[in-house]
C-alpha cells in the first residue's frame, strides 16, 4: 500500500484561488449585462437655474442685458450638463471596459491556472509514473536478486549435498578397504592360532603318549611293586602264624607282639597303597601339602568312615584324600587278625601327602 503524499502549500491554495477569480469573473460578468441592459437616462437638467426679476424701476438696456446674461447662463448650464452626461458615460464606458479587461484578465488567470494545474498533474503523473518505474525496477531488482540467492542457495545445496555423498562414499570405502584388511588379518591370526593349536595338540598329544608309556611303565612297576608287597607280607604272615605254632607259648607270645608291629606297619603301608591306587590327583595338589585324616574300620578290613582332622589347607586336596581311602572299600588282608592287632584300626589317624597318594 503506498503511502499518501500531503499537498503542498501551492497546492493547498489552488483551489480557493480559482474559486475566488471565478466569484469575481462572475460578478464583473453581470455588472456587465447591467451595463448593457441600462435603459437611456433623460437629459440632464441644468444645474444653475437663473430667475429673472423685471424691476420696474430698470431700463430697457438693463432688461436686455439681463435676458442675455440669463440665455448666456442656460447655455452654459446646457454645455455642462452635456459634459457631465459624456464625462458620465465615460465613466460607464471606461467601467466597462475594466470589467472586461477584469474578466479578460481573470479568464487569462483562470487559463493560466488551468494550464498550471494540468502541468503540474502532468509533472505529478510523470513523477508519480517515475516513482512507479523506478518503484518496479526497484522491486524487479529485488526480485532478481532474491531468484540469484534461491539459485545459489540451491546450488550451495546441491554442492554441500555432493560434497556430503562424496565423503560418505570415501567413508563407505574406507570402511570396506578397513574390514577387507581386518579379515586378511583375522585371517591370517586364525590361521596363526589354528597351527599354533595344532602344534599345541600334536605336542599335548606326543606329551599324552609319553605320559601314557610313563604311566603304563609306572603301572607295571607299582603292580610288579605291589605283587612283590603282597606277596612278602603274605609270606610274613604265614611265617609269624608257622612261628606262632612252632614255638613255645612264651616265644610264640613275644613273637606275636613282635610281628604284630611289624604286620601293623605292612597295613598302613598298605592302606597307602591302595589308596594311591584310587586317588585322583587335584590341579592345587603342590608338593608338601599335609593333611590328617581320622579313619575308622571293622574287623572284616571295611573302612566305614573317613573325616579330615587337620587339614592341609588346600580343600580339593583335602577331598581327593578322603575320597581315595573311602575308595579302598575292605581289605581284606585284615581278616582272620586278633581282636587285640585289630584294635588299633578300629579307629586310627593316618597322615597323607601328595608324595603318599601318587603312583
Amino acid at each position: 500500500m503506498q503511502q499518501q503524499r500531503e499537498p503542498s502549500a501551492s497546492e493547498s491554495y489552488f483551489w480557493p484561488s480559482v474559486w475566488a477569480i471565478g466569484l469575481h469573473v462572475l460578478v464583473f460578468g453581470m455588472l456587465f449585462v447591467s451595463f448593457a441592459f441600462t435603459p437611456e437616462l433623460p437629459p440632464a437638467k441644468p444645474i444653475v437655474q437663473a430667475t429673472l426679476y423685471q424691476l420696474k424701476s430698470k431700463s430697457q438696456a438693463t432688461t436686455q442685458t439681463n435676458q442675455k446674461i440669463a440665455g448666456e447662463a442656460k447655455k452654459s448650464a446646457a454645455r455642462q450638463t452635456e459634459e457631465e452626461q459624456l464625462e458620465q458615460k465615460k465613466v460607464e464606458q471606461e467601467a466597462v471596459k475594466a470589467a472586461e479587461q477584469k474578466k479578460e484578465e481573470a479568464a487569462q488567470k483562470a487559463e493560466e491556472a488551468k494550464k498550471a494545474d494540468e502541468s503540474k498533474k502532468a509533472e505529478e503523473a510523470k513523477k508519480a509514473d517515475e516513482a512507479k518505474k523506478a518503484d518496479d525496477a526497484k522491486k524487479a531488482a529485488e526480485a532478481k536478486k532474491a531468484e540469484e540467492k534461491q539459485l545459489a542457495d540451491i546450488a550451495k545445496k546441491k554442492a554441500e549435498e555432493e560434497a556430503k555423498k562424496a565423503a560418505e562414499e570415501e567413508a563407505k570405502k574406507a570402511a570396506a578397504e578397513e574390514a577387507k584388511k581386518k579379515i586378511v588379518e583375522d585371517a591370517k591370526k586364525k590361521a596363526a592360532e589354528d597351527a599354533k593349536k595344532k602344534a599345541e595338540a600334536e605336542e599335548a598329544k606326543k606329551k599324552v603318549a609319553e605320559e601314557a608309556k610313563k604311566k603304563a611303565a609306572a603301572d607295571a612297576a607299582k603292580k610288579k611293586s605291589q605283587d612283590a608287597a603282597k606277596k612278602s607280607a603274605e609270606d610274613k604272615k604265614a611265617q609269624a602264624l608257622a612261628d606262632l605254632l612252632s614255638d613255645t607259648p612264651q616265644r610264640q607270645q613275644a613273637l606275636a607282639d613282635e610281628r604284630g608291629d611289624e604286620v601293623a606297619g605292612s597295613f598302613d603301608d598298605l592302606i597307602r597303597l591302595r589308596a594311591a591306587e584310587g586317588w585322583a590327583r587335584p590341579p592345587s595338589a603342590r608338593k608338601g601339602m599335609t593333611v590328617q585324616l581320622q579313619i575308622g574300620m571293622l574287623p572284616d578290613g571295611t573302612v566305614t568312615s573317613v573325616k579330615v582332622l587337620k587339614s592341609s589347607g588346600d580343600g580339593p586336596f583335602d577331598a581327593s584324600a578322603v575320597a581315595a581311602v573311602k575308595n579302598i572299600g575292605r581289605l581284606t588282608e585284615m581278616q582272620g587278625m586278633k581282636p587285640s592287632d585289630f584294635a588299633p584300626y578300629r579307629s586310627f589317624k593316618m597322615t597323607f601327602t601328595p608324595e603318599d597318594l601318587a603312583p
